[in-house]
């Protein structure tokens, strides 16, 4: 029996799982670590949090186990997506804190790059938006910003990666520098197209091509650690959504699934072919094996898991985000009220970074109950958002655009009444599996199935097991009449 480890290296927690051979969990651990805030719109990591927390959890995943390294036959690698770090290569001394995802200091540089005209080849090699969510205008103001950093860079003595090219480094004590085809599709700088960096992109931006990883298939060698007291190979990675479609199974062409966290990532397998959005959505790597690239439309929502946080931090109306289905169900069905969690703006399809949150139809009645439903439906209603800009861009021949089945997963989904508002407010059947935790089991099947001991892609979605099924209730009437009440929410806090 060979049992492979899964590194989950998340935003807010660094967790790993351990997996047997028939791909199931036997052993977890997870550790958060600190957020940093230096400035407003600023959001950093300590890299070596990062690190120390991943290495903690695979030690105390292996001891949950009941196992030792001697087991393990491979590691598999998903991560925060975009997070950037800059470090040493001689020493592997980081020269600034990780910049993670969230940050927006590059607000104004990208909107001086979207005025000089180049958000239209960027958008042509990348598929991306320019916007301060992606990697590139995160390293170019490291370099700007950091003190002989530029110099150093030129002189091939820094290297740049997103927080799993950080993680393998480590593993494997400075001798591999690598990252997959998902998270390079990320970083503002790689052409999907080629499957190559851009030349043009890394001199408009004047970053070093010296700085970059080399971008391997998800599913191969990407070196071997031997940290755990045996040399183990790391033969899997992927960016966290994109391991999540994996761990979905959604391998054919229209499927589509939907991750809830702090955020909500929707993902629609296009297959071979790299679908343009005329509606603000992204095109990115689905998933890259055995040198053949799939594609998908993809759909940020910065604001879901994190509407309940806010009940709960910033209002102090719940104790717990289990408490919010008993506050919903009690509502007054009465009251319509709309609260759109615009914190850290819009994220798809209108990325609009300086909106920001509003309520709408507050009375005097309005208590807990009725914001927790309100903050709860925002959820639903930005999903539908995503799924409208998809069956424009995908047109509605066939898969979850189209009406077809949408396989959900992450923290969220274990509110039956919010996945079944879900289903109600968008129309379609959605599907929840009955292992949640989808991001670490892709990224586990990517290493199982490089170590041979994992099914193809046809045998691992035939052993996708569903949980629940939540199919529509709600009219289309009134269906219409909430998505159009949501709808002029929007439109009234991009005004503001």
């Amino acid at each position: 029996m060979g049992y492979i480890l899964a590194i989950d290296q998340g935003t807010t927690s660094s967790r790993a799982i351990v997996f047997d051979d028939k791909m199931r969990p036997c052993g977890s651990a997870q550790e958060e670590f600190a957020q940093h805030f230096p400035r407003s719109g600023w959001v950093e990591h300590a890299p070596d949090d990062l690190w120390q927390t991943v290495l903690r959890s695979c030690e105390g995943a292996l001891a949950a186990a009941g196992l030792t390294s001697q087991a393990l036959v491979g590691i598999g690698i998903t991560n925060q997506r975009e997070t950037t770090l800059l470090w040493d290569r001689a020493t592997g001394e980081p020269l600034y804190n990780a910049i993670v995802w969230q940050d927006r200091r590059t607000s104004a540089a990208c909107a001086a790059l979207k005025e000089a005209g180049h958000e239209a080849l960027i958008r042509a090699r990348t598929g991306l938006l320019l916007d301060p969510y992606f990697s590139a205008t995160k390293l170019a103001w490291l370099l700007d910003e950091v003190e002989g950093a530029r110099a150093r860079a030129e002189a091939g003595a820094l290297a740049f990666g997103t927080v799993d090219s950080w993680l393998i480094w480590k593993l494997t004590g400075g001798r591999v520098h690598a990252t997959d085809a998902t998270n390079a599709a990320r970083s503002l700088l790689y052409d999907i197209h080629t499957g190559a960096w851009s030349e043009e992109i890394c001199a408009l931006l004047d970053i070093p091509m010296s700085l970059l990883p080399e971008v391997k298939d998800c599913a191969g060698l990407f070196g071997e650690t031997d940290l755990f007291g045996k040399s183990v190979p790391i033969l899997g990675v992927a960016g966290d959504q994109q391991a999540a479609m994996i761990g979905q199974g959604c391998f054919s062409a229209g499927m589509m699934k939907a991750t809830y966290g702090t955020g909500c990532f929707a993902l629609l397998n296009t297959g071979a072919q790299a679908v343009t959005s005329e509606h603000k959505l992204l095109t990115t790597i689905a998933y890259q094996l055995d040198g053949e690239v799939s594609y998908a439309l993809e759909g940020s929502i910065f604001v879901a898991g994190a509407v309940v946080q806010w009940l709960r931090d910033g209002l102090g109306l719940i104790g717990s985000a289990g408490e919010t289905q008993a506050l919903a169900e009690a509502a007054d069905a009465a009251q319509q009220v709309v609260i759109v969690p615009a914190f850290t703006g819009l994220g798809a399809p209108y990325w609009n970074p300086d909106c920001r949150g509003a309520a709408f139809g507050l009375t005097r009645a309005t208590g807990p109950e009725e914001l927790a439903r309100a903050a709860l439906e925002s959820v639903g209603y930005q999903t539908r958002d995503l799924l409208e800009a998809m069956r424009a861009d995908w047109g509605a021949g066939e898969g979850a655009a189209a009406g077809a089945a949408l396989r959900v997963d992450g923290g969220m989904c274990a509110s039956d009444w919010t996945m079944q508002f879900l289903a109600d407010i968008t129309g379609v059947q959605v599907d929840r599996p009955v292992v949640l935790e989808t991001t670490a089991l892709g990224a586990a099947w990517l290493a199982g199935h490089a170590a041979g001991v994992y099914p193809d892609q046809t045998g691992f979605a035939q052993m996708w097991q569903l949980d629940r099924v939540f199919q529509p209730q709600m009219g289309e009437a009134a269906r219409t009449a909430k998505y159009q009440r949501w709808q002029r929410a929007v439109a009234a806090a991009q005004a503001v």
